[in-house]
């Protein structure tokens, strides 16, 4: 399936998720990082987790000890949560210093906190876009674009979340819909570019834009994706792929951020037709090389 597209410049997320182990000192370090790699973008994660996990789950041991910042599953995502008081410095400092903050919601209760000042979009993980009562909070309370993974879901799922904001005519204004691959990291062989492919024949005139979340080692991939039509490229930031985490593996540090945005803006500089048949840079060797009969 070819597509023409009216290439637009590439938007960059700088995903600090969790990245920053639960310090604020660190997390404001990764938002300069991030805006000197390049990025416009930054986002975090909130979530409640009470309500997002069962007595059980939260009491349950860290499946990966060694990455573990509690004794249970519960006491590791406690460490790592910011509340909404430091989720609102966050925005402040970003907006000090002109990069957009966002984060993704993991709950109905963290929706809402996060909508309360108006970031310019949230994100809905590829692990909740099933929490129907959430995406109605982000739907008919919030007023931002709502962006969304698709990561382990299927097809069927993908349509029921579309005709979810097409009941109040908002999918087409408000939701954006990211391929992804849900694994840290990915093989190239799971990363499936071509589903950008299927959302643009299935969903090009139903939502707002589509985009392209990245778990995958390297950047060439992110470039392709922008070529297929991806608008928007997210991808995990950290300063140390060696920090103790889960993501921080699947995260680009400073450097690769940097190559990844400067390569994407080079991408989108060459998406276009010659405006000549023969440009004036090549005139110049046409004169003196071109054979003439």
């Amino acid at each position: 399936m070819n597509f023409e597209f009216d290439y637009k410049e590439p938007k960059v997320i700088a995903e600090i998720g969790c990245n920053h182990m639960g310090r604020f000192d660190i997390a404001k370090e990764l938002i300069d990082l991030a805006k000197q790699s390049g990025a416009k973008y930054v986002k975090f994660q909130k979530r409640n987790n009470k309500e997002l996990l069962t007595e059980e789950q939260y009491n349950a041991p860290h499946p990966v000890s060694y990455n573990s910042y509690g004794s249970t599953y519960g006491e590791h995502r406690e460490f790592l949560e910011f509340d909404l008081k430091q989720h609102k410095k966050l925005k402040d400092y970003c907006d000090d210093i002109g990069i957009t903050y966002s984060t993704s919601v993991w709950d109905v209760t963290s929706a809402k906190e996060m909508l309360s000042f108006e970031p310019e979009f949230l994100k809905v993980p590829s692990a909740c876009n099933n929490n129907f009562e959430m995406l109605k909070v982000l739907r008919d309370e919030y007023k931002g674009q709502v962006q969304l993974s698709i990561g382990m879901t299927t097809k069927d799922e993908v349509e029921e979340i579309v005709k979810f904001f097409e009941e109040t005519n908002q999918a087409k204004t408000r939701l954006l819909i990211y391929s992804c691959t849900s694994g840290y990291p990915v093989p190239a062989k799971d990363v499936a570019l071509l589903e950008i492919n299927w959302l643009y024949k299935n969903y090009k005139n139903r939502v707002n834009e589509i985009g392209f979340s990245g778990h995958h080692n390297g950047i060439a991939l992110d470039i392709a994706a922008f070529t297929l039509g991806a608008r928007w490229i997210e991808r995990h930031f950290t300063k140390d792929r060696t920090w103790k985490g889960t993501d921080h593996a699947a995260s680009l540090e400073a450097g690769g951020l940097s190559k990844l945005v400067r390569n994407l803006n080079a991408t989108y500089e060459a998406l276009h037709y010659k405006k000549d048949e023969v440009l004036p840079i090549e005139q110049v060797q046409r004169d003196k090389l071109k054979n003439r009969k």
